[in-house]
């Protein structure tokens, strides 16, 4: 439901962009290649943090973290511009899970490097386990529609999962950017008041926990389902 009332409202903030990009004519597969494109430059972002800045320069990460709710945005156009324009097609939908897929691995390559070169090690853990969670939910979709079960039960789908990571990661490089790390001192010695990481991590812990138990729930609801028809067919 919530995932619902908010695409509604994106779209009608962002039916001035849809607008333009009819009347520009660009067709649908072009916008889903523009949104793995803007992933592959959040990734860039996250690689440039991880090679050339200090930990601490935690700045980048917002700036990461904007391509990818960009790249999101992109992934939402893609859709309606299909449906306004009568361009929707089989190869179109199956074109657009499978960079909707290129979109969400290369975003967390990106991740992954920047946390485990900066040695966040844990949270590398996390995002490790919340891409597996992430491409698990859309294969237990794939394979369910391919056995003509309809499955798009659990919380954690592609929307969320885009907003808390992106949201995430640049609510952390503005609090850094605008509040530091709030230090403080301890008998002479230099504390963090504040990890501004935790708010990055937060996120994708979330991910990481809950896309995975989305798969674990949608392939229970594929199980019923099943036993359903297997009754019927009795």
């Amino acid at each position: 439901m919530f995932e619902r009332i908010g695409k509604k409202l994106l779209l009608l903030v962002f039916q001035p962009i849809i607008n333009l990009l009819i009347a520009l004519k660009v067709t649908p597969n072009m916008i889903t290649t523009i949104g793995v494109l803007l992933n592959a430059v959040a990734a860039c972002v996250f690689v440039y943090g991880a090679e050339k800045l200090d930990r601490d320069s935690l700045t980048i990460v917002g700036w990461g973290g904007f391509w990818i709710l960009i790249g999101g945005l992109f992934d939402v156009f893609d859709g309606q511009v299909a449906r306004t324009t009568g361009q929707s097609s089989k190869f179109g939908a199956l074109y657009d899970s499978v960079l909707d897929r290129y979109s969400e691995l290369i975003m967390f390559f990106g991740i992954c490097f920047y946390l485990i070169s900066h040695h966040y090690l844990k949270t590398s853990m996390a995002a490790f386990i919340a891409m597996i969670g992430s491409i698990m939910v859309s294969y237990v979709r794939s394979r369910a529609e391919g056995l003509g079960i309809e499955c798009k039960v659990g919380m954690m789908q592609r929307p969320a999962r885009v907003v808390l990571v992106g949201a995430g990661a640049m609510f952390t490089g503005l609090f850094y950017h605008f509040f530091g790390d709030y230090k403080y001192y301890i008998d002479g010695m230099e504390k963090p008041f504040f990890e501004p990481m935790f708010i990055f991590a937060l996120p994708i812990l979330l991910v990481a926990i809950f896309a995975n138990f989305t798969a674990f729930h949608r392939l229970q609801h594929c199980k019923g389902e099943l036993e359903k028809l297997e009754k019927n067919k009795k």
